[in-house]
């Protein structure tokens, strides 16, 4: 698997499925309103985890960024709760709850299941703490895709919170402050600094297979958008 980060809470995840060939599945892309510039990547899943109806219809209008295929159609769109099964994928989409009704259009979580491990991306969530069907719902994580620069999403405590509730393997923040975004957010020093990390190193993207998780404690592993 291959997981490579565009800003915000974009992501492009790439699973392998052996003679099969691969699987991308694109996360939450953005327009250039945010001041960076939006991935132009072929996508075979579309997966937004905010009923944003302008962000939504715009990979519809430019067929350049998911112009790959599933069985003949085109790419397979999820803009919601519930389960998905798609080319041997198993995604779960869980509704969560919100603390700023202005802001949050309605936040889902997604799970998805791949290559023997389990990845959740919480999107844009704001609440702050997890309720006990939310986190029965998602389960056991490996890798979980956290936002941390506070505004309409975590900030760096609520975000330690949430990592302490779902205790997963390894944690990628997200939404957090970049050279170009035009959007206030906290930084990623505050967050490493509240978990005492001092320095680390992002990766240009994370190559992982499941015998490559860590076994005891979580590792936080950043990525260059």
């Amino acid at each position: 698997m291959i997981i490579t980060w565009y800003g915000q809470a974009c992501f492009k995840i790439v699973v392998q499925k052996g003679k099969d060939g691969s699987v991308n599945i694109l996360t939450d892309p953005f327009d250039k309103e945010t001041g960076l510039r939006s991935p132009r990547i072929e996508a075979d899943i579309l997966l937004f985890t905010h009923n944003d109806k302008k962000a939504i219809s715009k990979p519809a209008r430019q067929p350049a960024r998911a112009s790959r295929r599933l069985a003949g159609g085109e790419s397979f769109l999820i803009t919601g709760p519930g389960e998905y099964d798609i080319k041997g994928l198993y995604i779960q989409g869980i509704p969560a709850s919100a603390k700023n009704n202005k802001t949050s259009q309605g936040t889902t979580i997604y799970t998805i299941e791949a290559e023997g491990m389990k990845i959740c991306h919480l999107g844009s969530l704001d609440q702050g703490e997890l309720a006990s069907k939310e986190l029965e719902a998602i389960g056991d994580v490996d890798i979980l895709m956290v936002p941390i620069g506070g505004k309409e999403a975590l900030d760096t405590k609520e975000a330690i919170k949430i990592m302490s509730q779902i205790e997963p393997k390894i944690v990628i923040p997200m939404y957090y402050k970049i050279p170009g975004l035009k959007i206030a957010l906290d930084g990623l020093d505050k967050f490493l600094k509240s978990l005492g990390i001092k320095k680390i190193e992002s990766l240009p993207k994370l190559s992982i297979k499941k015998k490559d998780l860590p076994e005891e404690e979580a590792k936080i592993i950043t990525l260059k958008p």
